[in-house]
């Protein structure tokens, strides 16, 4: 499933979410320009390596920066066109409803937080793992979760990818999101005891992270109390 497009306005004009698809298209073609050595180098240095996480210990090359800045450093990374691409479409989509709620500056803060503490979670669930960990996705993650919590009645043109038959579709954001965030579980069940390139405990934590944060804060905007 592919989201294209919501059909809820943002009020203002995303700011933020413009400014995070920048850096990133801007790290990621400076990945593309580099030999495969200094990139394998780059991704080591700044990507989210668990077991530096967990046990605090410097196991690549240094950065200079202190080891667990890599939980920030890491969403800036990609893999590959996919990968990139695929991260900033969905916050292109879902970020800018968000950050009309959060306003510019709580929604960066909302952004790199959930981002830190989705990479926390791959890390606690890949202790000893030496494997770096890069991509926005627990941050868009995050995104995605507020959004169910805030318009989960919006509805989203989505592009349903079926081997050769293509269909586009208006879903609900509660089923487009509960369907995405199912798949993310029922995968990191499969996943468990075996390898993957995917840090789905990364997804999961950053979703009910960023969907725990929204629902209190919406709770409290709801009772007349200031974020």
């Amino acid at each position: 499933m592919i989201p294209l497009k919501d059909d809820i306005p943002a009020r203002t004009f995303p700011f933020v979410t413009i400014s995070l698809i920048v850096v990133n298209a801007i790290v990621f073609f400076y990945q593309r320009s580099l030999d495969v050595r200094s990139l394998t180098n780059l991704i080591y240095r700044f990507g989210c390596i668990p077991y530096e996480i967990t046990h605090g210990i410097d196991i690549s090359p240094s950065s200079g920066f202190p080891v667990h800045f890599t939980l920030v450093s890491s969403m800036f990374l990609h893999g590959s066109w996919l990968h990139m691409i695929g991260n900033m479409l969905f916050l292109y989509i879902f970020g800018d409803n968000v950050e009309d709620w959060l306003g510019h500056g709580l929604f960066l803060l909302f952004y790199l937080g959930c981002g830190i503490a989705a990479n926390v979670a791959h890390s606690l669930f890949s202790f000893n793992s030496t494997v770096p960990a890069i991509g926005a996705s627990g941050a868009v993650a995050a995104i995605m979760g507020a959004y169910l919590i805030l318009y989960p009645k919006a509805r989203v043109l989505t592009m349903l990818v079926l081997g050769f038959f293509i269909r586009f579709v208006m879903l609900p954001a509660y089923i487009f999101l509960g369907f995405w965030i199912f798949i993310q579980i029922f995968s990191s069940l499969l996943s468990i005891g075996g390898s993957t390139k995917i840090a789905f405990f990364a997804h999961i934590g950053g979703f009910f992270v960023g969907l725990l944060i929204i629902r209190k804060l919406k709770m409290r905007r709801t009772l007349g109390w200031r974020i």
